[in-house]
């Protein structure tokens, strides 16, 4: 009763802030555009390039990930020398007319010109919008919730926008999609441009460069942060299969319609809400390693089905569509938790580092895998592609168990920590002097205080890449 009425004040004080609601409504409303974009621009690539609409769906999705890998930490660099509130406006004004532009495009190559142009607005916008927030919610837990809002609001839109545009693509042509993408970036920079956005202060860091590889610096000093980088491989090698394959194995190999695409898509997003409806109560009780080892596992196996299911030439919808909602669910196992470990392994001045250092990583690791998934499977084809993705995700799941021990110590802002789970469990067994076991216990109330106040807005975690 006193955590549920904890958790609504909680959520009370956070959404009663102005400018973080106006924030928070402008990323629901562009991301929401941005998942009925991405049906779309399959489907677009499909009609100009038929059977190699995967290839060309590759080559825009690299784009895509070069982007992110690129320009997203050089903004988040840079970031405190603009004026934010206007830089942010822009790139909703020049994402709403590139997107504009994609349904008269008549040629592939004008796909590629304005997803490089867009995915480049898109890069800059989200390590912008992202060092806003700590600025705009300055509550500690208020924060924390703040952080993980926002990846409710990508499972929200991962599980949703598929679904809304089935229906939409029963009654419209899929153009008319950009057309609504357009219209919630033009939204989103009217709420943007109506929100105050105090200037960043100067970094503490020296130059650019620090301020760009300082998060990737503590992943690779890290074990729980190196396993982490490891995971995002398996994420990335099974979740490409679903993203840049699924509208040619749909279309050509199951013979669907274009709203079968977006059902199948929806399906994924199924997988991923319902694990992660459960996710939370299973992590106050389970460590972080071990779910998301679970979740390397659930992947593997089910890219393994979807091997199998392609060499025996199983045309089929009912397993096209368990395996596809059994990888929506690993993703979540995977990416539900790596909020967690990222916020326990550094201290709090380090948060944003390690967060941009993450969106940077996970993207590079999808740049690896999307140009395997489309080139590959329009050379040599499904079972082939899959394949490779599947080795690639068991390089990274025993990776991942072999750097990233059971039990390990953290640095943190110079000092040594151990882990949470093992001081709860040697403060309870009476271990240590009275004093020391009071002190542990109050440290360890306050740490699960904040998780549970996450607990129900960190159900919705997502692993899709769709930022933004």
């Amino acid at each position: 009763m006193v955590t549920a009425v904890a958790r609504e004040e909680t959520d009370m004080g956070l959404f009663a802030i102005r400018d973080y609601r106006r924030l928070f409504s402008a990323q629901v409303i562009a991301l929401f555009g941005t998942g009925l974009a991405t049906v779309a621009l399959g489907l677009l690539a499909y009609e100009l390039a038929g059977p190699r609409a995967g290839a060309v769906l590759a080559t825009a999705l690299t784009i895509k990930m070069v982007a992110y890998v690129v320009v997203a930490p050089l903004a988040a660099a840079y970031v405190d020398r603009l004026p934010r509130r206007w830089f942010l406006t822009i790139l909703d004004v020049v994402r709403a007319l590139v997107v504009i532009a994609l349904p008269f495009v008549t040629e592939v190559w004008h796909i590629y010109v304005l997803i490089g142009a867009l995915q480049t607005a898109s890069a800059a916008f989200t390590p912008t919008f992202q060092a806003v927030i700590p600025d705009i919610v300055t509550k500690e837990a208020d924060y924390t919730r703040a952080l993980s809002a926002s990846q409710v609001a990508y499972t929200m839109e991962s599980l949703l926008s598929p679904v809304l545009a089935a229906v939409a693509l029963t009654f419209m042509s899929f153009n008319l999609l950009f057309i609504g993408t357009s219209a919630g970036f033009a939204v989103s920079a009217l709420l943007v441009l109506s929100t105050r956005i105090p200037n960043a202060r100067p970094s503490s860091r020296t130059s650019a460069w620090d301020r760009a590889v300082a998060g990737i610096r503590t992943f690779a000093a890290t074990p729980s942060l190196r396993g982490v980088m490891a995971l995002n491989l398996v994420v990335a090698a099974v979740g490409s299969i679903v993203v840049v394959n699924t509208v040619n194995y749909v279309r050509d190999v199951l013979g669907g319609a274009q709203s079968d695409v977006a059902w199948v898509l929806a399906a994924s997003g199924t997988g991923t809400l319902l694990v992660a409806l459960v996710l939370p109560r299973v992590l106050d009780r389970v460590a972080d390693r071990f779910v998301m080892l679970i979740g390397a596992a659930v992947l593997v196996s089910a890219v393994g089905a979807a091997v199998t299911m392609s060499a025996a030439s199983v045309a089929a919808s009912l397993p096209t569509v368990v395996i596809w909602v059994a990888i929506g669910g690993g993703m979540a196992l995977i990416v539900t938790p790596t909020g967690r470990v990222l916020r326990r392994a550094v201290d709090p001045a380090g948060i944003p580092e390690v967060f941009a250092a993450q969106f940077s990583l996970s993207h590079l690791a999808w740049l690896v895998t999307y140009p395997i998934a489309g080139w590959v499977a329009t050379q040599a084809g499904f079972t082939i592609t899959w394949t490779v993705l599947a080795g690639l995700a068991v390089i990274g799941a025993v990776t991942a168990l072999a750097v990233w021990p059971r039990e390990e110590k953290v640095e943190a802002g110079g000092r040594t920590a151990v882990a949470v789970r093992p001081r709860i469990r040697k403060a309870e067994a009476g271990a240590r002097t009275a004093a020391a076991v009071a002190s542990a216990r109050t440290e360890v109330t306050t740490r699960e205080a904040a998780e549970a106040a996450e607990g129900t807005l960190a159900a919705g975690q997502c692993a899709c890449v769709r930022t933004v």
